[in-house]
């Protein structure tokens, strides 16, 4: 038997107040959002590699900001849903797939511990971005990585719920 669970009552960020407790996080948050901000990847993939990096790591709160993200930014519908199966949708450029690849390179389970990024992966980023892009998406997955983990731990309420 399967019991559900009403979750409204224990959604609630764990430290309400992290920006006042330590302020430099906020240096970073402004630091990667000027980093990878430089124009040289489209703001639509950097939210489409966070949106993926999210459903990677199961993080409802990142599945969530990044959807409406998309959404305020006018991207389809079709596109959003067909972030989860990017794999064999045609709706995405060659150089978004290249994105997307690399973010599930980075973050999905490697319980073989193959090469997460093997060289015929990042020639194929290579083809379709400058090195000054490549630069800036690794910095976007390495960001996506640390505002996985914050969320993870504080567990933030998602989009649309209040705390």
């Amino acid at each position: 038997m399967t019991t559900s669970t009403n979750r409204e009552d224990s959604v609630a960020i764990r430290i309400p107040e992290i920006n006042t407790l330590v302020p430099e996080i906020q240096e970073v948050a402004r630091a990667l959002v000027k980093a990878t901000g430089n124009g040289s990847v489209p703001s639509g993939t950097i939210s489409l590699v966070y949106l993926r990096a999210g459903q990677l790591v199961g993080n409802t709160y990142q599945v969530l900001r990044h959807t409406s993200d998309l959404r305020r930014a006018g991207e389809s519908e079709e596109r959003i849903a067909c972030v989860a199966s990017w794999g064999d949708a045609t709706c995405f450029t060659d150089a978004e797939r290249a994105a997307l690849a690399l973010t599930d390179a980075v973050f999905q389970p490697n319980p073989r511990g193959e090469e997460r990024v093997p060289d015929d992966l990042f020639a194929e980023v290579a083809e379709h971005y400058d090195e000054k892009a490549q630069a800036t998406l690794t910095a976007v997955i390495a960001s996506a990585g640390f505002w996985m983990n914050v969320a993870l731990v504080l567990k933030p309420p998602p989009a649309g719920q209040a705390a």
